[in-house]
């Protein structure tokens, strides 16, 4: 009984990040879904997860941004560190497993509606959901978020998935194409 007590005492001890929240995660994709939305809503689970991708790995967003502006022209990617919150690659691009879980989350909590429309899913804001993101865009420690999430819609926000995936593979191969199915992406 003794030992038992002292595992249940060390798990609770053990300090939980940021990233490994649900909620983190859920508040995210509704700034996601209100900036970047058409309406509130995305088209396409790869669509949601490039766009969040650019939000999660600014620096990458930065390059993607350049490089689409001159039209096509090189641009390497530069070292750093700067990861808001890791993904992996995954059969079309970057992904994140947690995502069906927060998805189911926010429908759960009536925050969103996931819709199937032909070989694509539609997630959309409810009216609910739409308040919460929007008293969420008002808090100052989602201000950098907001921001950037305007740049990445601004840019970004009338591409479809594939053309987003795509773009992604050329301007990353080294960091995303040839890395391994199921690794973490690094700069």
């Amino acid at each position: 009984m003794k030992s038992i007590n002292r595992l249940a005492t060390q798990a609770a001890s053990v300090p939980l990040a940021a990233d490994d929240i649900v909620e983190f995660h859920a508040a995210r994709l509704l700034l996601l879904m209100l900036v970047c939305g058409t309406a509130g809503r995305i088209d396409g689970l790869t669509k949601m997860a490039k766009l969040d991708f650019f939000s999660r790995y600014p620096d990458f967003f930065l390059v993607a941004r350049a490089a689409e502006s001159e039209q096509g022209n090189s641009v390497t990617m530069q070292e750093s560190n700067v990861v808001e919150s890791s993904m992996v690659r995954h059969h079309y691009g970057p992904w994140d497993k947690r995502y069906y879980h927060v998805l189911a989350h926010l429908e759960a909590k009536q925050l969103i509606t996931v819709s199937k429309e032909k070989k694509s899913y539609q997630i959309a804001l409810t009216p609910l959901g739409k308040e919460r993101a929007k008293a969420l865009a008002e808090l100052p420690s989602f201000a950098s978020l907001v921001d950037r999430l305007k740049q990445i819609r601004e840019s970004f926000g009338k591409k479809t998935g594939t053309y987003l995936k795509d773009l992604i593979y050329r301007l990353f191969d080294r960091e995303v194409g040839q890395r391994e199915m199921g690794k973490v992406i690094r700069s």
